[in-house]
């Protein structure tokens, strides 16, 4: 296993880490399955492991895992997205921040987390506030460093400022999605990574399912037939699939492992997280972990999906309020609308 830097953290972390959404019961209902999943990933020399407190029950069944083996992990979680409907349990208060980090620890088992991000933006928060109270869960011990996913390039570099101004830690870290099928973070995301020394944990290295192979046009399986995802029936992602499957034949590859190692072949990312849901599928990505793609057949994607390009918008982008609220978007003045 080549290990890679974690940005500028001094943190070691595998090109492959885990990803643990789908290890709660709701994904997978049998705990012992996914701490021999956990068990297998640390063996073959993966030691990252990313949860959620909004995962439903996966930061209990990842701290029940990792019982005996916690020292060989770089553990990750994260806080801010709603825990339930009170208002205050969720975002990146001070307040929310220490009763947060508080159930996470328990949850896990652990008396300290290595990696802590603010799941989502909080626009309602200073960006002071959050840091401040992060960086006293780092001098206490409570987490080690932290991070963000899916923050918007002029707030990664608005906090670097606002750390380096007030004498706070900063974001060490950023998570955001990653794969053939949207390379959005290319044009900005990763080179403003790379300044700041941030390392980068990227998820959705299979587009969700599309570039397992597994969804073709004019074919209905059982990830259709479920319906979770509208971005299964985007006709131009579904192009761009039926492109890469031959490149990948020509290649002697499956699609897994030509989408993974397209998500590890950017100088600018530390580590994409695997979505494994059983060891089974854990297995047959963990074998295509020594590939390599070379600079022809990277060419050749760039000419499919042309760098910092998205093709389509994933169901969970993270979409900001300038967008989602029209008031922001409008000029109002004391004129009569016409």
């Amino acid at each position: 296993m080549q290990y890679r830097n974690l940005g500028r953290t001094g943190i070691k972390v595998s090109p492959y880490g885990i990803g643990a959404l789908m290890l709660a019961t709701r994904g997978n209902p049998d705990p012992a399955d996914s701490a021999r999943l956990i068990h297998k990933a640390l063996d073959a020399g993966i030691n990252l492991v990313d949860t959620s407190d909004t995962y439903g029950d996966s930061e209990e069944v990842v701290g029940a895992a990792l019982k005996g083996r916690r020292d060989e992990v770089v553990l990750a979680t994260k806080f801010g997205r709603p825990i339930g409907d009170d208002p205050n349990q969720q975002g990146a208060s001070r307040r929310w921040i220490t009763q947060a980090v508080e159930g996470s620890l328990r949850r896990l088992q652990t008396d300290h987390i290595d990696i802590y991000q603010l799941h989502r933006p909080d626009p309602d928060t200073d960006l002071e506030e959050t840091l401040s109270a992060l960086t006293d869960l780092v001098r206490a011990g409570k987490i080690r460093t932290f991070g963000t996913s899916a923050l918007p390039v002029s707030e990664i570099v608005e906090a670097q400022w606002v750390a380096e101004r007030r004498g706070l830690e900063r974001f060490r870290t950023e998570q955001p999605p990653y794969s053939i099928l949207s390379r959005g973070i290319e044009r900005e995301m990763l080179p403003v990574a790379q300044r700041y020394g941030l390392g980068v944990l990227v998820w959705g290295p299979l587009g969700q399912g599309m570039l397992t192979g597994r969804v073709r046009r004019g074919e209905v399986n059982e990830l259709r037939r479920a319906g979770l995802f509208r971005h299964l029936n985007d006709e131009r992602r579904i192009d761009v699939v039926e492109e890469l499957i031959p490149l990948a034949e020509e290649a002697g590859l499956t699609m897994p492992h030509l989408a993974m190692a397209f998500a590890i072949a950017h100088p600018g990312v530390s580590c994409a997280l695997l979505g494994a849901r059983t060891v089974e599928q854990l297995d047959d990505l963990l074998a295509g972990l020594d590939v390599t793609l070379s600079d022809d057949l990277l060419d050749r994607i760039d000419e499919i999906v042309p760098p910092g390009t998205d093709v389509g918008t994933l169901d969970q982008a993270y979409a900001p309020p300038a967008l989602l609220d029209s008031a922001l978007r409008r000029r109002r003045d004391d004129r009569r609308a016409i």
